[in-house]
């Protein structure tokens, strides 16, 4: 009996390289995912029934604001989705879409498309939504600052520094709970079955 040699590799048909089960799949996956999250999400948002609660939660973030300023010793009142200063009258309103709702809707999203467990996607849409508002209600206060001593400055800052801020912000927070679900190995498998 003859015990089998183990053959020489074949430098011109090497075999074939291991391919990642469900790489393309994962990445196919992840984006119907998001752009069907993103679809039923901001339909919600944009829902006339929650109109009511989405004007609620504005004048809530206005109203946070105002106890912010204050508690820091600054002077501001809040008037529904005004924050104003009741000494120089200053005024600014929080607009439709200056709420963060569209940013966090956008991370949402994000989050229940990427494979992970429930538990890490209830952590991560949990910890997300405070961080933005949080980053969302330091754009307010400042631009309710900017607007009373630098006026020419406000328009740069609202338009272009805080909306290109936000957008990062979501996409650090998302990238680093993406980062933290892979390195705790709680990928969730979404290769075909």
């Amino acid at each position: 009996m003859s015990k089998a040699k183990p053959s020489k590799p074949d430098p011109e048909n090497p075999p074939p390289s291991p391919v990642r089960s469900g790489g393309p799949m994962r990445m196919g996956r992840f984006l119907l995912l998001f752009g069907l999250s993103l679809a039923v999400l901001f339909g919600l948002l944009l829902a006339p029934v929650n109109e009511p609660a989405v004007r609620g939660f504005t004048r809530g973030l206005v109203t946070v604001s105002a106890v912010l300023i204050r508690f820091f010793g600054g002077n501001a009142v809040a008037l529904g989705d005004l924050l104003q200063n009741p000494t120089s009258h200053f005024a600014i309103q929080m607009a439709y879409g200056c709420n963060g709702a569209h940013v966090t809707i956008l991370l949402w999203a994000a989050v229940l498309a990427f494979p992970a467990s429930w538990l890490q996607k209830i952590k991560g849409l949990a910890a997300g939504t405070v961080a933005i508002h949080a980053v969302n209600l330091l754009r307010f206060i400042s631009l309710f600052y900017l607007g009373q001593y630098r006026m020419s400055w406000f328009d740069f800052a609202h338009l272009y520094l805080w909306e290109s801020l936000m957008m990062l912000d979501t996409l650090v927070i998302f990238w680093t709970w993406a980062y933290m679900v892979r390195k705790s190995g709680s990928m969730a498998d979404a290769s075909p079955r």
